[in-house]
């Protein structure tokens, strides 16, 4: 997949998996990664920026046997910023395949 598109729909990823249930930082890494490629030096300032701006909160969870992890949960206002990313995604997927569509048509 194009890199510039990939950037630009990762957040919303970000934030639906989160929505989805908490996650710590490598196994949301994990979970996405099943789907579209993604670097850890991508993922991880972006969570350090969705929480600044109070899209996510974090607290620290324990796990069996092993140290606490940081664990990454949605807010309220991520939940309202994650709908308008929605919607504006499907609004592009909507524009963009009539576009695709009438390129189709114009060649038959």
């Amino acid at each position: 997949m194009n890199v510039q598109l990939k950037k630009g729909v990762l957040e919303l990823v970000v934030l639906q998996e989160i929505l989805v249930k908490d996650q710590y930082g490598y196994d949301l890494s994990q979970s996405i990664s099943q789907h579209l490629s993604i670097a850890d030096g991508t993922l991880y300032p972006m969570l350090r920026r969705l929480v600044s701006e109070g899209y996510l909160d974090t607290y620290m969870g324990k796990t069996s046997g092993g140290p606490a992890r940081k664990y990454y949960t949605i807010t309220d206002e991520g939940k309202v910023h994650l709908q308008h990313l929605k919607t504006e995604w499907y609004g592009m997927v909507e524009a963009v395949d009539a576009l695709i569509k009438r390129g189709r048509e114009s060649y038959e």
